[in-house]
């Protein structure tokens, strides 16, 4: 793909073959503004984070460095591990003046923060959360050479084995139980939907209680509590205090002056003084079953002529006409003697 760019094509006509390359015939180097340290052992490169850290030069702490965030880095090398060159890298952080030097660490594969900075601990144990991890040389070199150990090893493995088995079998029950990628998402998709459409009724029944009351707040979801508590005011939410005086006056007009024998109340109307001359569980003695005692009325003891002359009244409403009329005769003889 270099060919075709026109990048480094013109040649000046001054320029001569036996002069060399370009580059070294305009005084300057393929990398260009990167290779301005080059005589001091100092190439500029494009260098990445390589795990999460904290700038000791942020005055915000709680602000980290993430894993792969890239910097423009002056590369050294410092140092061999055998064979293997240490590289050492130094660059400034972006949000503050600091500058973090890291450097390579071959023997155990991992980088090493210098000055200007702390790594972000967030390491652990493979063996601790059951993972594979593979063998050692120095393990392996063992159960090429070793029988007994290689037996050892045999029966750790065998153990291990039968306490995973119970674990890999109810994996594979439920990969079985979810190969259907269809049927799965629509399941998925199903319960979202009913979400959906009642969150969509809940907003709906909170913005028109809203609009009512003419506020502007966020409603809490309804509780088990405020359900009981109004349900013991016994009030209707979605009336107005006028719309409930209104049905009360309206009650109160429709209903009739005076309740009938039959139709009684059994309790007052709000508002209204209970008559004390109906049957209610207020005033257990109606007019109608009112006695002497109740009104404070008392008698004279009977006579044998009063009780002689006092007729029986039960008899007499089952008689006919002709007992009527006797009944008036005796009344009124029995005065006439009273009065001589």
């Amino acid at each position: 793909m270099g060919e075709r760019k026109g990048v480094n094509k013109y040649y000046p006509p001054d320029w001569r073959p036996e002069m060399g390359s370009i580059n070294a015939y305009h005084g300057t180097h393929a990398l260009r503004e990167r290779a301005n340290k080059l005589h001091l052992g100092i190439l500029i490169i494009r260098f990445e984070m390589p795990y999460n850290i904290w700038c000791e030069g942020c005055p915000d702490k709680s602000i980290p460095i993430g894993m792969g965030v890239r910097y423009n880095a002056e590369k050294t090398k410092i140092g061999m591990y055998y064979s293997t060159p240490i590289y050492q890298f130094r660059f400034k952080c972006h949000l503050c003046p600091n500058y973090i030097v890291m450097k390579t660490d071959p023997g155990n594969l991992d980088y090493v923060i210098v000055s200007g900075a702390k790594r972000q601990e967030r390491r652990w144990d493979p063996l601790e959360n059951e993972q594979v991890v593979p063998e050692e040389k120095s393990t392996s070199q063992k159960l090429a050479t070793d029988a007994m150990f290689k037996l050892e090893h045999g029966e750790k493995d065998a153990l291990k084995s039968k306490t995973a088995a119970p674990v890999i079998d109810r994996l594979q029950d439920h990969r079985e139980r979810w190969r259907d990628d269809y049927r799965t998402n629509r399941i998925l998709r199903d319960q979202f939907r009913a979400a959906k459409k009642d969150l969509k009724a809940k907003a709906a029944t909170d913005a028109a209680l809203l609009s009512k009351a003419s506020l502007d707040i966020k409603l809490l979801p309804q509780s088990e509590d405020d359900r009981k508590i109004a349900s013991l005011l016994r009030l209707n939410p979605t009336q107005t205090p006028e719309e409930r005086q209104q049905d009360v006056r309206q009650s109160i007009e429709s209903r009739p002056f005076f309740s009938s024998p039959d139709k009684e109340e059994s309790t007052p109307r709000r508002g209204v003084m209970p008559n004390p001359f109906t049957k209610s569980p207020w005033n257990k003695s109606p007019a109608s079953a009112l006695t002497r005692h109740d009104l404070g009325v008392s008698f004279k003891a009977k006579n044998v002529r009063d009780s002689e002359r006092t007729p029986n009244t039960s008899s007499l409403t089952k008689a006919g006409p002709s007992k009527l009329v006797s009944l008036c005769n005796y009344t009124s003889s029995s005065s006439e003697e009273d009065s001589q």
